[in-house]
Parts: C-alpha cells; sequence; structure tokens
C-alpha cells in the first residue's frame, strides 16, 4: 500500500516529461517521511540513478517543517534552486493546498554590497593590496560593469552576472560577513543579502550549502533561520566543513590588518605595541616550514604568547570607548572582534586541544584542527533537530560503519529501516558508549540500491600496462597524456577527463588539442557551470577538471560516454592535517585514513557516467595500481558493477560502436545565469 509520501513522489513524477517511477526513490521518500515525522536520524544510501533530490524534496515539501537543505557544492545548490524546485512546487501545490515556497541561502560575500558600490560611510577601508589602478584597468573595467549591473539586479547574486568578473573585481563591491555593519548599515533596508536572508525565514526549504551549515552549527553565526530538519545531501563531504568550521588560523598579514585597523582606536603607545606584536609573529612564521607541526618550538610559543596577550589587551582597549553614531560603533566593534580573533586563535595555536594538529601552510598561515570531528558533529548537529544524511556513496564495503564513525554516530545505536533486529553490538562499540558523557543519538539507515544495470550499460577498464604513477611519475603522465587522446578520439569527443591535479588536466588538455581536432574545455576557463552546460550542449565537446568535478556533474545522454579518470585520488600526501591523522592511527591509518576518502571519490567519479536507463559507455582508470595493488579490491568493490573490459583494443572498438550508435544530445535549456531570471518570471 502506498503512502502519501510515495502519491506525492508519483504526481511529481507525472509533471517530469519521461520520468520513470522507482522503486528505490519511493523507499527513499518513505523513509524520509518516516524520518521527519517521528524526528528520527536517518542515513540513506541513494546510488546514481535513483534520484534522490526528489526522494528528500518530496518529503520535506510535504512535510509542514522548515527543511535547510545542505549540499556541498554551490552548483549542486544551484541544480535543485534553479531546476528541482520550481518543478515540484508547482506539481505539488493542488495536491497539497498550498504553494510550498523555497528560499536559496549563501553566504554574504556572495552579494554585492550597496554601501560599497557607493564608497557609503558604510564601506571597508580598502586594503593595499585591494587598490585597483582605476577604470581603464581590467578590474576597472569590470568594477564599472558591475555597478552598472547591480542598478537593474534582481538578487545581487554573483552567480547571476552575465559577464566575467574576476575574484578581485568581485572583492571590490561585496564584503564579508565580519566586514559587513549589520543592523546599523544606511543601506540595510534594500540590502541584497538581507533580503535573501528574510526570503529564507518564511521558506519551507532553506538551500544551503555545507560550508554555510558548518559555520550556523559550530561557530553559532546566524546565517540560516530557525529549522525543525537539516538534509545533508553529499553527506560524505561534511566532515571537511566542519574541520573548517573548527579550525583557528592566525597570519601575519591577518595581524596587520587587524592592527591597522585599531590605529585610530588606540593610544599611541598599545598601536606601537600591536605592531611590534606583529613584527614578531611575522619573523617567527616566516622561518617555518611548511606542514605539519608535531612539537611546537619554544620560539613559536613564546610569540605566541605575546601576540595573544597584546592583541587581547588592544581589544578591551578598543571596547572600552563608544562612538556617537551608530555606523561609527559598529565599525569599533569590527575593530574589536577582528582584535580578539586574533588573541583567541594565538591562543589555541599556543594551547592546542588535545587530539588536535597545529601546522603551518605553504602560503604561511599556522592553524591548528581537531584530528577528528565525530564527537563535535553528533554533538551540535544530531541532536534536537532531524538529520537526513545521504549520499551515493554512505557504505564502504557495504556497511554504513565508516561514515556513522565520520559523523560521530555511535555504530550500536543504528538499525536499518524495517529492521526487527536488534541493533548491531560489539566489544568495541560498547567501550565507546561508555566513554561518551551523553547518550548516542538513535539512528536508522537504508542502502535503496540503484536502477541501472551497470553491466549491460556500461564498461570499466584499467590500463594495467602503464607505469605505477606512484613510482614512475614522469613516464606516467607522458603515457596518460598519449592515451587520453587516442580515447577521446575513438569517443568522437564526449569525454569526461578527471584529474588529480589542476597540472595534470592542463597537461592532458594540450596533449588532446595538440593531436585531434575535438574542442576541449579546461576547467578555470570559465565558472564550473558555465563549462557544464557547455559540455553538455554539444556532442563533439569535452571537458577535462579537477576535484570539484569529481562529484556533482549530471549530464545524462550522448554528451558523456566515457569518462576518464587519470589515478587513485588519494589525499595528497604532504597535506599536513592528513599526516597528523595517520599519526594517530598508528598502524591502521592506511585503511582507516586514507583509503575510505579515494574509495568515495572515486566511486562518484566513476558514477559521472551513467546518469540514465538509457545511457551507454566507458569508464577508463588510468592507474594501474586499482588492479594490482592488494588494496585494490576494495576499492573495486565500492565502485559500480560495469562489465570489465579486458583490452584497450577492445575499448576503443566499444568507443567507436557507442559514439557511431548516439542519439543526439539532450536539450540543456538556457545557461545557468539566465535559469534564476527565468524560474521567476
Amino acid at each position: 500500500m502506498r503512502t502519501k509520501a510515495s502519491e506525492l513522489l508519483d504526481v511529481a513524477l507525472a509533471a517530469v516529461p519521461g520520468a520513470q517511477a522507482r522503486e528505490g526513490q519511493h523507499d527513499m521518500v518513505e523513509a524520509v517521511a518516516k524520518a521527519l515525522r517521528d524526528r528520527e536520524h536517518l542515513l540513506v544510501q541513494a546510488g546514481t540513478g535513483t534520484g534522490k533530490s526528489l526522494g528528500y524534496l518530496v518529503p520535506a515539501l510535504a512535510s509542514g517543517k522548515r527543511v535547510v537543505v545542505a549540499t556541498a557544492t554551490k552548483a549542486l545548490q544551484a541544480q535543485l534552486v534553479d531546476k528541482d524546485l520550481p518543478r515540484l512546487v508547482e506539481s505539488l501545490e493542488p495536491v497539497l493546498g498550498r504553494r510550498p515556497t523555497f528560499a536559496l541561502a549563501k553566504g554574504r560575500s556572495n552579494y554585492v554590497c550597496l554601501q560599497q558600490l557607493s564608497d557609503g560611510p558604510g564601506a571597508r577601508e580598502p586594503e593595499q593590496d585591494e587598490l585597483w589602478d582605476g577604470p581603464t584597468s581590467m578590474t576597472g573595467q569590470q568594477v564599472v560593469q558591475l555597478r552598472e549591473w547591480a542598478t537593474t539586479a534582481t538578487t545581487g547574486d554573483r552567480d547571476e552576472v552575465p559577464f566575467p568578473i574576476s575574484d578581485r573585481a568581485w572583492r571590490q563591491v561585496s564584503v564579508s560577513a565580519r566586514e559587513c555593519i549589520g543592523s546599523k548599515c544606511p543601506d540595510r533596508v534594500d540590502c541584497f543579502a538581507e533580503k535573501a536572508r528574510e526570503q529564507a525565514k518564511e521558506a519551507d526549504v532553506v538551500v544551503a550549502n555545507h560550508a554555510l551549515l558548518a559555520v550556523a552549527t559550530f561557530n553559532g553565526v546566524p546565517v540560516l533561520p530557525e529549522h525543525d530538519a537539516v538534509v545533508l545531501d553529499e553527506a560524505h563531504e561534511f566532515v571537511s566543513s566542519a574541520t573548517d568550521a573548527l579550525t583557528h588560523e592566525l597570519s601575519a598579514p591577518g595581524a596587520r590588518r587587524a592592527a591597522a585597523g585599531a590605529r585610530q582606536y588606540v593610544a599611541e603607545t598599545m598601536h606601537e605595541r600591536l605592531e611590534d606584536a606583529h613584527a614578531v609573529l611575522e619573523g617567527v612564521v616566516q622561518g617555518l616550514v611548511p606542514g605539519w607541526i608535531p612539537e611546537l618550538p619554544a620560539h613559536l610559543v613564546d610569540a605566541l604568547g605575546v601576540v595573544e596577550q597584546v592583541f587581547g589587551a588592544a581589544a578591551v582597549e578598543v571596547g572600552g570607548q563608544k562612538e556617537d553614531d551608530e555606523v561609527s560603533q559598529a565599525r569599533r566593534e569590527q575593530v574589536k572582534v577582528a582584535l580578539t580573533d586574533i588573541a583567541e586563535a594565538a591562543g589555541e595555536l599556543r594551547e592546542p586541544a588535545v587530539r588536535s594538529a597545529v601546522y603551518a601552510t605553504t602560503d604561511r598561515v599556522l592553524r591548528v584542527s581537531p584530528l577528528w570531528v565525530g564527537g563535535a558533529v553528533s554533538a551540535r548537529l544530531f541532536g534536537e533537530v532531524t538529520v537526513i544524511a545521504t549520499s551515493a556513496t554512505l557504505t564502504l564495503g557495504g556497511s554504513f560503519r565508516h561514515t556513522a564513525k565520520e559523523l560521530g554516530l555511535t555504530w550500536m545505536a543504528g538499525s536499518e529501516v524495517g529492521s526487527t533486529a536488534p541493533p548491531p553490538r560489539d566489544a568495541a562499540a560498547v567501550e565507546e558508549v561508555l566513554d561518551r558523557d551523553t547518550p548516542p543519538a538513535r539512528w536508522h539507515h537504508l542502502d535503496v540500491g540503484s536502477p541501472f544495470d551497470y553491466g549491460k550499460q556500461g564498461q570499466l577498464y584499467i590500463a594495467r600496462d602503464l607505469p605505477d604513477p606512484g613510482k614512475q611519475s614522469a613516464s606516467w603522465q607522458s603515457a596518460v597524456d598519449e592515451l587520453c587522446a587516442q580515447l577521446v578520439q575513438a569517443a568522437g569527443g564526449r569525454t569526461l577527463a578527471l584529474f588529480s591535479s589542476t597540472a595534470a588536466a592542463a597537461r592532458a588538455a594540450a596533449a588532446v588539442r595538440a593531436t585531434t581536432d575535438v574542442p576541449v574545455l579546461l576547467q578555470g576557463e570559465d565558472t564550473p557551470g558555465a563549462l557544464t552546460h557547455r559540455f553538455a550542449a554539444d556532442a563533439r565537446t569535452c571537458l577535462f577538471g579537477t576535484r570539484s568535478f569529481w562529484q556533482g556533474v549530471d549530464v545524462p545522454g550522448s554528451a558523456c560516454q566515457l569518462v576518464i579518470l587519470d589515478r587513485i585520488p588519494f589525499p595528497h600526501v604532504d597535506d599536513p592535517l592528513m599526516k597528523a591523522r595517520l599519526a594517530d592511527a598508528g598502524e591502521r591509518g592506511f585503511m582507516d585514513v586514507t583509503l575510505p576518502p579515494a574509495a568515495v571519490l572515486l566511486a562518484q567519479g566513476a558514477g559521472r557516467l551513467i546518469r540514465s536507463t538509457s545511457d551507454r559507455g566507458v569508464v577508463v582508470v588510468l592507474d594501474p595500481r586499482l588492479a594490482t595493488a592488494r588494496y585494490g579490491e576494495v576499492l573495486l568493490r565500492t565502485l559500480p558493477g560495469f562489465y570489465p573490459a579486458r583490452s584497450l583494443e577492445s575499448v576503443l572498438a566499444s568507443l567507436k560502436a557507442i559514439d557511431a550508435a548516439a542519439e543526439p544530445v539532450r536539450p540543456v535549456g538556457p545557461p545557468p545565469s539566465a535559469r534564476r531570471k527565468l524560474a521567476r518570471a
């Protein structure tokens, strides 16, 4: 018997031309609806093709609760707001008897600032390195264009700017959350960011991203409205955002900016002390070798102590005075906050918490990060607010245990949806519970599978004859560039090539451009959304990208019939936080720290190939270790069950045959910059 949630899904699917009912999608809708109704946490793995967006959006819109949907990237946010939600609202309104509402939530720096445009009293003081060369320079011309655009802009959102702009130009017309003077701003009534926030307060579904959710959850910043539930899409990515939100950082330029901002608010002697403290910090940081710092040297501890004491005292001095007008007082408060942040960061670095890591980045920023964030995620996110965590890759080796550990959910507290058996119990799980001060969050899990027949729809070829990229890097790179050109030529274009580094992507793109007449789009040459749109619109075009394209790219149909993965996406060996985590994990480091994220990202990349039941194609992995290394079996079990291709010759022949039989590419509609305008029209 179908539940109301399943019936609503049927209504939504009927409004989509060519949409098909999928058992896994109905199972997900029912499980999410039950979790929202019963206020239970849920982990649900929904394989590619399940339609997981509708799987959580339909019950969220129907629940009568305010639900925050947090995606891994802004591109996924745009897909929900521009494509999925407008269609769902139209189809569900007659059945629900009300029109559900939705809103987009982004950080303040994504919106143009009216005070910055007019150089008003609420505008921030420009830093020396932000000064531009006047309206005739490239940056200046873009700023002039942005000012003209803002006069007719509806949302002021950077993603709706219809012409290319640099980060430097956008910086001239926007402010960060800490630079904004908030309620004291003369333009607060007309502020684009404030209007977006007010819309979010009234919406049934608020679409945010992981970074914004992490800031709201761990830093207490009210960037999201009060809500009843959270849908954590691409949940396997959230640990990274949580780590960033729980990280303290300190840099000499940051200290210099805070000291400069305080000059007009403190006595001359205090300003001299601030400059001296900055000089001490700069001298010490310049001498540090980038990387993990297992034990802080004495001179670094002393320098951090000086910074903590001086900047803390300056914050007290700034806060001890008041200004006559609201704008000036707001600016004074900003200076106090900046000084306090520097002092607190120095204190956290000087005396780091247990099981945290201090490290220096290549651009000489000192950071202290927690090694593991599961406890914080469990305590602050999985509480009174219901959490639905979903992804196509939540299991490792068929088990939810790794994900549960990452999110701080004690394994023994979880059970499969619909199961009458007691949750799993073992000695390690019991010890984990006994070590906690509070009971573990109760939660359920469900794997709804995928509707695709991967064995018939796709092939997997591992280039086992190539050199080992870990031992023969130069010869492997040369072979990769040559093989990419062969594969792309055989496929007739239609290729999404995913690389482990920007340099590798650029090198392979150059090789293909030099030896074929196939158009190649390269990440960095335009926005990700615009590149994906152009790729999907032309069968002969290829798209070469790095990390941000390994997941979230959805190009069904004949535009993408070959996915190339250059190597197993292990975390970078020079990542200082990864080094610290490996050291903390001991002999289990590789299996517990290095392998899981590589397995998830590899599966995500391979999942770009088959996006509909009619898709056909080949995934090629140019890393022979997937076939030869002992850990390769673990990785292979995370991948879709493609038919294993045995030879390069057979793969090239298959690609040519698939190309020859390909249907025309699917219509892609307007470019991303125009979609939201059309949706509102």
